[in-house]
């Protein structure tokens, strides 16, 4: 584990936290393709604090997405049960002391790329 921090595109919304939960993987569902515009990719937190206003978006019965009203700078995902905030690292100061782990949801990838990177891919989550 080790300390973050990050912001939003126009700097609206900052963060920081410390790594820990899930590791960095890249998500293919079609949920999180059309939210980011390609592919989500995120990594869990032990904690987190946010300062500045974060728009929650309920996407799921199990889950809902948090991004900046501001500039629409897709930063947080979270499950509805509490159980922790994933973090996109593309909103992470660098260095993020993350690499991606592996792949989910490929059985619902779209069909404009292939996953060439040799890392683990799970047909769902």
């Amino acid at each position: 584990m080790s300390d973050f921090t990050g912001r939003c595109l126009c700097g609206a919304v900052t963060f920081s936290g410390t790594w820990g939960g899930d590791p960095l993987r890249a998500c293919h569902c079609s949920q999180c393709r059309r939210w980011s515009g390609h592919v989500w990719a995120a990594a869990g937190t032990a904690d987190l604090t946010i300062r500045g206003a974060v728009k929650w978006f309920r996407s799921s019965d199990q889950a809902e997405r948090g991004f900046c009203p501001q500039c629409g700078s897709s930063l947080f995902w979270r499950q509805l049960d509490g159980s922790g905030v994933e973090v996109a690292p593309g909103a992470v100061d660098n260095p993020t002391g993350q690499r991606l782990q592996g792949h989910i949801y490929v059985a619902d990838k779209g069909d404009y790329y292939d996953i060439a990177d040799g890392l683990p891919q799970e047909s769902q989550g």
